[in-house]
């Protein structure tokens, strides 16, 4: 059972500039191995699904939403004025729909969620805001700005056989030009995150509803602001993070109570409040008075709105070509070694697939890895081990959605051995920390202790209201780990 190692990668493309593709290309750079490092952003900014534009909006154009085999997005453009020389002139900037939407907040406290090299600034509040995090992202971007290629679009990436080695063909297209390019490149990372194809799961009379009942039905992806749901009946079904937070805007203008449709208690969950009404799922879509049916047999009429927050399918479309494929239902990425390398070519390979992490210090051990494998410093293990470790993790927690999902404290176990798979990589003279290269993070005895927590530590920063906007730290809200571990304030006192 051999293993491979990777001497002569030097032409790389990163896709996406979001978290992700910034701190890859960050990682490459500093193994100082590689002779070209393009990175293809297609909006017209760093940041990814943190690049927010409210005036850009969408709609579902298909209920149910199964099918995660969908083209390539269509930008929406808008004027922006751009200084020159001369004065002023109009330009043309491509935008896309995002997930992101007014006054979110981050799920996450600021020191677990920052990257290992750059700190939130001191005056941050405890859980960034939207526009922290984006100003966060443009400063972290600055020394690899120069690499990234903007409004450009990926058509196609497809494996090439050159001269007796394998390449990658990669096809983009100039978004604001129409220009399409072809170039070859030996690796290839896809940063360009899953928050893209809108999951609307298929429940009983739900096509034929919609049909009745037009734009009644949403979906997370298209939320914006909760003045669009004042005075209305409205359902939220899921509560992930991002469901529990718009449930909690839209609660402040609905018709209460606000019914929240979901399987299970979300681990995120604030419990119980005044403003809503928690339901098990929706089993039926019903014509006759605008109605649904609940697993408990309950019967809703006059609905007004109907808000899917339900998470996304897996889409990868300028993969297409890949055999074996890469994504079948859309529910994980399939064919794919410790959620990163792609097992029959490993030179393509994938930042931040998994759900329910912290996806920056995640994404800088996952490019540590990537970048002392292609760099020829580390060894994958042979095809058939990598084959094995996703039959076991299909065994353990099956096939579908829950594949890719690391839930604390998995999370923090796989941060952690990613961290130390990288510092097995061979020194090499000229490298930053003594020849071991740029060091990605390993969370101390604190920050595991937070991590923990930090569903309880939210809760109560939501607690204090508007004042929540002057919270700094944990210890603020009592959170205190040195405390906690002096035994003078137990752990049941803190959850």
């Amino acid at each position: 059972m051999g293993t491979s190692r990777y001497h002569d990668v030097k032409r790389i493309a990163v896709i996406g500039a979001g978290p992700g593709g910034l701190t890859t290309a960050k990682y490459l750079l500093a193994e100082k191995a590689f002779d070209t490092i393009d990175i293809f952003e297609q909006r017209s900014a760093v940041g990814g699904v943190w690049v927010y534009h409210p005036e850009t909006i969408g709609s579902l154009q298909k209920v149910p939403q199964t099918n995660p085999h969908v083209p390539a997005e269509v930008p929406s453009w808008r004027s922006r004025r751009a200084s020159n020389v001369l004065g002023h002139q109009e330009r043309r900037e491509a935008t896309f729909l995002s997930p992101m939407y007014d006054r979110l907040e981050t799920n996450i406290p600021h020191f677990l969620m920052q990257y290992s090299d750059k700190p939130f600034s001191a005056d941050t509040q405890l859980f960034p805001k939207l526009e922290t995090v984006t100003q966060y992202l443009e400063e972290y971007a600055d020394e690899v700005r120069h690499l990234i290629h903007f409004q450009t679009q990926i058509l196609d990436v497809r494996l090439q056989s050159a001269e007796d080695r394998e390449c990658w063909l990669v096809t983009t297209r100039d978004l604001e030009s129409g220009q399409e390019i072809q170039a070859s490149y030996d690796a290839v990372v896809v940063a360009s995150g899953h928050h893209n194809v809108p999951y609307v799961p298929n429940i009983k009379g739900i096509a034929a509803w919609n049909d009745q009942y037009p734009k009644v039905i949403s979906h997370s992806k298209f939320f914006k602001k909760p003045e669009q749901f004042a005075n209305k009946k409205v359902i939220i079904i899921g509560n992930s993070a991002s469901g529990l937070d718009i449930s909690s805007q839209i609660g402040t203008v609905c018709k209460h109570p606000l019914l929240v449709s979901q399987r299970s208690v979300s681990y995120l969950s604030p419990g119980p409040e005044a403003y809503k009404e928690e339901l098990p799922e929706i089993i039926e879509f019903i014509l006759e008075d605008r109605s649904v049916r609940f697993a408990n047999g309950r019967v809703e009429k006059d609905i007004d709105a109907v808000l899917f927050c339900t998470g996304y399918l897996y889409s990868f479309p300028f993969l297409s070509s890949l055999d074996p494929p890469l994504i079948s239902d859309g529910t994980r990425t399939e064919h794919c070694y410790k959620h990163m390398f792609y097992i029959n070519h490993p030179t393509l390979a994938f930042i931040s697939l998994n759900q329910k992490i912290v996806p920056f210090p995640l994404s800088e051990a996952q490019a540590a890895v990537i970048a002392r494998i292609w760099a020829g410093r580390l060894a994958l293990p042979s095809k058939r081990i990598m084959q094995r470790w996703e039959e076991k993790v299909i065994e353990e927690r099956g096939a579908g959605n829950r594949f890719h999902t690391l839930m604390f404290p998995l999370d923090v176990e796989y941060l952690d051995e990613l961290h130390d798979w990288s510092q097995k990589g061979e020194r090499r003279d000229g490298l930053e920390n003594d020849g071991r290269g740029k060091i990605p993070p390993r969370w101390d005895e604190k920050n595991r202790w937070a991590r923990g927590r930090f569903p309880a530590i939210k809760k109560a920063f939501a607690g204090r209201g508007e004042e929540r906007h002057g919270v700094r730290s944990m210890e603020e809200l009592g959170f205190d780990f040195e405390e906690w571990k002096r035994g003078n304030g137990g752990e049941k006192s803190l959850l």
